[in-house]
């Protein structure tokens, strides 16, 4: 199945395909797999995804995985050597949701590293990306890779955790630890590879996917496990921190701070990805993530792109956000635009507590964070790179002070992928300076502008807004930094958003 599958897959001369040719599997490698009936435990939106041309599909996976040690210590420049040692029985699950039309599929599926940092599974970037999964026909796949998503065990307690939550259907699942996630996750990726999960559909291309701790492990599996497992096609490492998740992980204890593991030793910090990548990887940061707490940010891990590398740094992004916790669930095209506003307007109100300042409400990290999705299956499909981003400015720690963003004259960040939101703003975006609640510091700021400020950047009201946002916008896409496909509903956007903040004032 593996070779025979990736040779089948669209690649040119120019995209890899000695380098990813994966050794031979065979039916006695893949796990044993079950659909399960009903409805799965996994927040996919308040939408009808069965409306709007999609299947939503369980199932159960049972195997043995094992886990890895590394040949010396993890050195911060990512070149790990993985060698096989324990072996465990395990049981976990994954969700498929794919397009009931074999003929709207692209050939592309994206298998996402589920999150489990609130102590359940969380899909940030289904969240994030599932406008352009869908319009783009691609199949998507949640794993439930990690422990505290089945058994439960995390400190916000295990009521989330599916066997908790559902003791009924979930109740044959079994995790042995996280050290065996990452096989467990090779072993997902090669039966999506085999079609056996996916309806009759025959993946061309399959992408790893994962944000925030799952971008920790993904970054621990570019660089120890894939030189070995050979399945996946790219990947998208959404909001890392600057160390890594350990092959041999401990017991989560408390939270890492922005992209990290549980806690408990890791990776050093500025642990960079390996510089003989086998693989287009395209690394997706915002603000929060790169300055990080504690001198743990991305800042540390920052590295040249390369023949296989982009990094993408976000201006005016925050970890979390406003689209994550408050608008991803009802956005589709034929939400009313009066029902999306009231949900991007900034509020303290979310679901990490009451927070000291209104949660950021910037749309750029989800527009971004499309493009990064298209502009990498199209990198691996086709061996057109993505385009190279700028970095934020930074001014470097300095005296027991720490790195801070170099700020313009309103407030916002200098440098980065640069939108319409920070260049032609309303309100002070920022990934930094909350708090509230365990979780706060992640969900960054937005001040919006008071009415005297915005006649003074705007004149000419909101005519003169429309045209330079527009100028910006076409200025963003011509870059590559925003999808054309978004060009309308950008523009829908922000109309409506400039109407609300000035009628308030």
């Amino acid at each position: 199945m593996g070779r025979i599958q990736m040779n089948r897959r669209n690649f040119t001369a120019l995209t890899f395909a000695a380098a990813t040719a994966a050794p031979a599997a065979h039916a006695a490698d893949l796990p044993k797999v079950t659909a399960v009936p009903g409805a799965p435990a996994l927040r996919l939106g308040a939408f009808d995804l069965k409306a709007k041309g999609y299947v939503v599909e369980e199932f159960f996976l049972a195997g043995t995985a094992q886990s890895y040690r590394l040949a010396g210590e993890p050195t911060v420049d990512g070149r790990w050597r993985a060698l096989p040692a324990e072996t465990a029985p395990y049981a976990t699950r994954i969700v498929v949701v794919r397009p009931a039309d074999p003929k709207r599929f692209n050939g592309t599926v994206a298998v996402e590293w589920l999150n489990v940092t609130a102590g359940l599974d969380a899909a940030p970037d289904w969240s994030y990306l599932h406008r352009e999964l869908m319009r783009g026909g691609y199949a998507y796949v949640g794993v439930s890779a990690q422990r505290v998503g089945v058994e439960g065990g995390s400190r916000f307690g295990s009521s989330g955790a599916l066997k908790s939550a559902n003791p009924t259907r979930y109740g044959a699942l079994s995790h042995p630890g996280d050290a065996y996630s990452f096989d467990m996750f090779t072993q997902v990726g090669r039966v999506v590879d085999s079609g056996q999960v996916l309806g009759g559909l025959k993946a061309a291309r399959v992408l790893a996917m994962g944000e925030s701790q799952s971008a920790s492990y993904l970054t621990t599996y570019v660089n120890a496990v894939d030189p070995l497992a050979k399945v996946f096609d790219g990947f998208l490492i959404h909001s890392r921190s600057g160390g890594a998740a350990l092959l041999s992980p401990p017991p989560p204890t408390a939270a890492a701070g922005p992209g990290g593991p549980p806690g408990g030793p890791r990776a050093p910090i500025g642990t960079r990805l390996r510089d003989d990548l086998r693989v287009p990887v395209l690394t997706l940061i915002a603000e929060t993530d790169l300055i990080g707490s504690g001198g743990g940010g991305f800042l540390a891990a920052r590295q040249p792109d390369s023949r296989r590398l982009r990094t993408w740094e976000m201006a005016g992004t925050a970890h979390v956000d406003n689209y994550a916790l408050m608008v991803s669930a009802i956005d589709t095209d034929e939400t009313p635009m009066a029902t999306k506003v009231a949900a991007w307007r900034p509020t303290r109100a979310t679901l990490l507590g009451m927070l000291i300042k209104p949660m950021n409400a910037g749309p750029q990290h989800h527009y971004i964070a499309m493009s990064a999705l298209s502009h990498l299956d199209r990198w691996v499909r086709t061996g057109r790179a993505p385009p190279k981003a700028p970095q934020l400015e930074v001014t470097p720690a300095a005296e027991g002070k720490p790195a801070t963003l170099v700020l313009d004259a309103e407030g916002n960040a200098k440098g980065g992928i640069r939108s319409p939101w920070v260049d032609v703003p309303t309100a002070r975006h920022s990934g930094l300076g909350n708090s509230g609640g365990p979780l706060g510091f992640l969900a960054g700021s937005t001040e919006p502008y008071d009415a005297a400020t915005l006649a003074r950047l705007y004149p000419g009201g909101g005519a003169d807004y429309r045209v330079r946002f527009t100028a910006a916008l076409d200025s963003a896409i011509k870059a590559g930094f925003i999808l054309p496909a978004d060009r309308a509903g950008a523009l829908a956007l922000a109309e409506a958003v400039w109407a609300d903040q000035t009628r308030a004032k």
